[in-house]
């Protein structure tokens, strides 16, 4: 983990910010994901269809709650500035699903710094580039670039270095 600073975190900038633990993608989580967005395919959600009929012969999770997991995992991990009041999610530049993550398996998430813009009132905007591994795969689940909106616990007034 680092300790980042609003202060600090252009030194970080091209460096790994750290890798979180592993978490277990279980059945349940997938079918609580189905529950709440209304997407229960069946490759998805129905275990002895997908063990049959599945080319990955089992259940896999949805594109998007794996997707989902980069916030929680890189808040593990400390990317938000210690000082900062708040950060939100600003965007996405670029998704991709390299492959998928059968139910059972385990993920964990590694993050980049890979750039820091300035806005007003001391607020920045950071991407990051995140891979969610998935444990024993040589392929990611997922590689995302992602944009988040960090507010400092004290605004900064204009034309003020920080």
């Amino acid at each position: 983990m680092t300790n980042l600073t609003l202060s600090n975190v252009n030194d970080f900038v091209g460096r790994e910010l750290g890798v979180s633990g592993w978490m277990t993608i279980d059945q349940s989580r997938i079918d609580h994901f189905a529950d709440c967005t209304g997407d229960h395919q069946w490759i998805h959600v129905d275990v002895d269809r997908a063990k049959r009929e599945s080319p990955f012969r089992s259940p896999v999770a949805h594109g998007y709650l794996t997707l989902a997991l980069i916030a929680p995992l890189a808040m593990e991990i400390g990317v938000l500035p210690t000082d900062a009041a708040a950060g939100f999610n600003y965007g996405l530049d670029k998704v991709r699903f390299l492959a998928p993550v059968k139910a059972g398996a385990r993920v964990r998430l590694r993050v980049v710094l890979v750039g820091v813009e300035s806005k007003e009132a001391g607020q920045l905007i950071i991407k990051t580039k995140n891979t969610l591994e998935i444990d024993g795969s040589d392929k990611p689940a997922l590689i995302a670039e992602t944009l988040a909106l960090i507010i400092p616990s004290k605004p900064v007034a204009a034309g003020v270095p920080r």
